[in-house]
This record gives structure tokens, C-alpha cells and sequence, in this order.
């Protein structure tokens, strides 16, 4: 069992050799110069505990050594990269939300975007199906009975076994509650036929969260159901050829006569809805900070780039116009981020305004993400089209936060 903050103080000290680690020090404004004072800005420990600190020390390192160097083969040769995931399961990201209790680290929402923003900026779209994985865990051990934890969530938490959320469907969106992938009960199984739509996980996940029709129209008539991998009659699509996202697969989930022990059921039954949506609350935040983190990578790399390149016999950066453009994004970057980490607070504290907060920001920190990476890409010129450089990756990864999770335009409403 994953011990929570003390157990992850000591794995950190292992992870990055440090015998003990500094609290934050003051930053003077006058001691540095534009870029340093940026840099710092978007150093993102503004308001951390000294062990939220370590958290994201030891997530930076991990993906510094375990994603980075990594990433860009696993985007071209499309490789879901299962021993990394396993690695991070190991430090007990597997498991961010889970209660100790279950064997899982038991930690916040706002613990949780410190985690994934540092991952981010490694690989977005490995950290972005961890997330989903997280989301599933969480759903289990939230909603589910003793049995369905002591089952599901050891071989989840060490993610020996993966996970899937399946909500969307070929003909219901943004319009969830209109789903009609239908279970009917028979005794103690459900007899399920329908289909899923981009799935992240489809056709390699050993767990699937399916929210179904077990009732009338509407929300209330929605159920969850936990649809296992070696389910007679469950078949997949082939894994979808996509502009991003490219380390996890995605494909059609189907299901054709599957047969459910009800002792599969998540919950009560109606009560599925109301899972998706809260599922989808953290699920926002954590799509959110993805798109944080992938917007910083791009950014540091585009601030050393025209720190660097020099034009008209100076450094780009020269350029009161870049120097602007910089502040504007360091600006998006950080606002964004307060905003997650305000919305995380209040679903860690149950707020009844948590739902409309983790909206807000996951449309203006999607938006913003998308928007410095690719105004950074701007700054690197025709460097920043060619895939030897990161930045064009991050684009692309980042360019579908703006849809799942619920659209942008959704968001508003």
C-alpha cells in the first residue's frame, strides 16, 4: 500500500538523489534579468507546500528521464508505451486519487495538476491517458463496492492492467445523456449491445467504464458498468489514424451480446450519469493542466530559441515585439494555472461550484495551452514546422483538449 505524502517524500528522495530538499527561495526582481524573471514566473511552485514542491520535483525528473528522451519515437511509431506507464505506477502515479485505504496514494485535485503538468511537459499524450486511467480509478474506488475494489484496483493501481472511460458514442457528444448503448437485465448479468466512439485504450485496455441504457431516455435511465477485456462479445475498431495522441491507441469499443455480472454494476443503477459527471469534473482539471504543461514546454523551448537566433545582427529577443509576445504567453500560462489550481481547491472542499469552475478553466486553459504552442511554434519559423523539433508534437497532442472532456463551446454553457 502507497502510503500517501510521507511515502512519497521517501520516494522522491530516492528518485532524485537529493538527501533533503530547500523550501522555495524569495526571488528578488532586481537580481534578475527579463528572461530569468519569466522563467521564474512559470516555475508554477507559486503557493505549493514544501512537499507539493518535492511532488513536482520528482514528476519534472520523471519526465525529464522517462519521457522526454522518448517521446517523439513513440509519436512516429505510434507505440503505447506500457513499461513507462508501469514505471510511474511505481511512484504511485497509478493511483494519484485513490484513498490510501485501497492502495492508492490518496492524494488532491490540486495534487493531482502539479503531477500531471510536470508529466506534460515530457509527453502530453502519455500523461493525458494516464489521466484517463486515473479518472477510472478514481470512478472505482469512489462508487464501487468492497468486492469491485479488492477485484479492479490492485492490478489498475500498478497498472499491470489498463483502463478506459467510455462515454461517446457514434451519435451522442457533447449531447451525453441521448447515449444508447442498452443493457438489459436477465438474472445476475446485463445483456449489453451498443458502441463506444474514441475510445483512448480501445483494444488494449483489461478494464472498461461504460456508461449504458438500463432505463428510459434522459440521464436518469444511464448506468455505469465495468466491462472486463475477455468479455465474449466485446470487439474493437481499428486504432484511429489521428493528428495527435499518438502513443495512446484509440478506437471503437463494441459490444455484441456481452454478458455483465451485475456484480459489474458501478454504483446503482440510474446512477450512471451522475459518475460520468463527476468523473468529468476532475477529468477537466486534469485535461487542463496537460495542455499547462504542454504549453510551458513550448514555451522554454521558444524563449531559448530567440535568445539564441539572431537576425539583423542581434538576438531575437531583442525585438521589443518578441519580448511582448513572450509576456503574453507567460501571462496565458500562469493565469490558466491559477485558475486549475483554484477549481481543484474547490472540488478537493466539495463546493457546489466546483462543476462551474472546473468548466471555466478547462476552456481557458485548453484554449491557452493550444494558443502558446502555437504561437511558439511562430517564433522558431520554419524550424517550428519541421518534426525534429518538439514543438509541433506538443501542437498536435494539445490541439484535442479543446474537444474531449467535453467541447469548449460546452463549457459555456
Amino acid at each position: 500500500m502507497i502510503g500517501g505524502f510521507s511515502r512519497f517524500s521517501s520516494l522522491i528522495r530516492l528518485r532524485t538523489g537529493f538527501a533533503e530538499f530547500k523550501t522555495l527561495k524569495t526571488c528578488s526582481v532586481n537580481s534578475n534579468k527579463t528572461r530569468g524573471f519569466s522563467s521564474f514566473i512559470n516555475g508554477n511552485s507559486y503557493g505549493l507546500t514544501e512537499e507539493q514542491i518535492q511532488l513536482k520535483e520528482m514528476c519534472e525528473n520523471f519526465a525529464e528521464n522517462e519521457l522526454k528522451p522518448f517521446a517523439a519515437k513513440w509519436d512516429n511509431e505510434k507505440i503505447f508505451p506500457e513499461d513507462t506507464l508501469r514505471s510511474a505506477a511505481a511512484l504511485g502515479l497509478g493511483g494519484v486519487f485513490v484513498s490510501e485505504a485501497s492502495g492508492g496514494a490518496g492524494l488532491s485535485r490540486l495534487d493531482g495538476s502539479i503531477i500531471f503538468e510536470a508529466l506534460a511537459g515530457g509527453c502530453t499524450s502519455t500523461t493525458a491517458y494516464l489521466t484517463i486511467h486515473n479518472m477510472c480509478c478514481w470512478i472505482i474506488d469512489t462508487f464501487g463496492t468492497e468486492d469491485q475494489k479488492q477485484r479492479l484496483l490492485p492490478g489498475l493501481i500498478s497498472m499491470d492492467k489498463f483502463s478506459s472511460y467510455c462515454l461517446t458514442e457514434p451519435g451522442s457528444g457533447s449531447d451525453a445523456s441521448s447515449l444508447q448503448t442498452r443493457a438489459v437485465r436477465n438474472g445476475d448479468y446485463y445483456t449489453l449491445n451498443g458502441s463506444k466512439a474514441f475510445i483512448s485504450g480501445g483494444g488494449r485496455s483489461d478494464v472498461y467504464l461504460v456508461m449504458v441504457r438500463t432505463g428510459g431516455d434522459g440521464p436518469k435511465g444511464i448506468t455505469c458498468l465495468a466491462v472486463e477485456a475477455d468479455t465474449p462479445g466485446l470487439s474493437f475498431g481499428a486504432n484511429e489514424k489521428k493528428l495527435g495522441w499518438n502513443s495512446q491507441p484509440t478506437a471503437a469499443v463494441n459490444f455484441d451480446d456481452c454478458k455483465i455480472p451485475v456484480a459489474n454494476r458501478i454504483g446503482e443503477e440510474g446512477f450512471g450519469f451522475k459518475i460520468a459527471m463527476k468523473g468529468l469534473d476532475g477529468g477537466r482539471l486534469s485535461i487542463a493542466t496537460c495542455s499547462i504543461g504542454a504549453g510551458k514546454a513550448c514555451y522554454d523551448f521558444a524563449r531559448e530559441y530567440v535568445t539564441e537566433r539572431k537576425q539583423f545582427g542581434a538576438p531575437l529577443s531583442a525585438n521589443q515585439s518578441i519580448q511582448f509576445k513572450l509576456a503574453d504567453m507567460t501571462t496565458k500560462l500562469h493565469t490558466s494555472r491559477l485558475m486549475v489550481r483554484q477549481a481543484a481547491t474547490l472540488l478537493d472542499a466539495k463546493s457546489p461550484s466546483a462543476p462551474a469552475f472546473c468548466a471555466m478553466a478547462k476552456r481557458v486553459a485548453t484554449d491557452a495551452g493550444f494558443e502558446v504552442c502555437n504561437e511558439s511554434l511562430q517564433l522558431l519559423g520554419g524550424y517550428g514546422y519541421l518534426n525534429d523539433y518538439p514543438v509541433e508534437r506538443f501542437l498536435r497532442d494539445s490541439r484535442v483538449h479543446q474537444i474531449l472532456e467535453g467541447t469548449n463551446e460546452i463549457m459555456n454553457v
